[in-house]
């Protein structure tokens, strides 16, 4: 997607993936890098194992308290924030739905954390990718290292299904979770990136004509 204005001036647009001449034509046209979302991968098994005993979601009985939980974890987030039921039931009647591959981790009875996974079927290009869709840590329970487990969790559920390579995107500023993926031995796959004018509004992927 490109923008321009009345003078057929370049005042924004985005790369997926993005390269160096991509760059190189932001800046001649004087544009800044206003979001960049990287795409991480890692081979799999993950020589690790989680300490999560977690369960399938439950469309309709879990619907609310992963709203809730969502929410309150991606209240910055320019895509996930404030998701409704609507942004739910949309999601789960895509084709790549699974509840299986929907982990929740509870206490108490009570949900605590989830791990959503998604399964992309191999193409002539690329191989089969598990992806860990997103997770969420209710807060209350941040600071346990629950967001490490319920990742290693998700990956084991795609290791069980044969796939070999797992993926995720990520904000590049969100420092805590590169450190965190880091750890966990995924590195930088390729860099999905918007430019604008300085002072520009960070972009959504929901924005009409950006892709979702």
């Amino acid at each position: 997607m490109q923008l321009e204005d009345d003078n057929g001036n370049l005042i924004a647009f985005e790369a997926d993936p993005a390269s160096p001449a991509d760059d190189q034509r932001a800046t001649e046209a004087g544009l800044i890098v206003v979001r960049e979302v990287l795409q991480l991968r890692r081979s799999l098994p993950l020589q690790r194992v989680s300490s999560c005993e977690c369960r399938p979601f439950r469309p309709g009985a879990d619907d609310a308290e992963f709203l809730r939980i969502n929410n309150l974890a991606f209240e910055w987030h320019p895509d996930q924030s404030g998701w409704s039921q609507q942004h739910l039931a949309k999601r789960m009647q895509e084709p790549w739905f699974d509840p299986l591959g929907f982990l929740i981790l509870e206490e108490n009875e009570a949900m605590v954390a989830f791990c959503w996974t998604k399964v992309h079927p191999a193409t002539t290009k690329e191989p089969a990718l598990g992806e860990i869709y997103v997770i969420g840590v209710d807060p209350v329970a941040h600071g346990r290292g629950l967001g490490t487990e319920i990742v290693i969790a998700g990956l084991e559920h795609l290791s069980g299904l044969g796939i070999t390579t797992g993926m995720l995107h990520v904000e590049s500023d969100n420092t805590a979770a590169l450190h965190m993926y880091d750890r966990l031995g995924f590195t930088v796959h390729s860099s999905h990136r918007w430019w604008a004018l300085p002072g520009s509004p960070v972009p959504s992927t929901t924005t009409p004509g950006v892709p979702t």
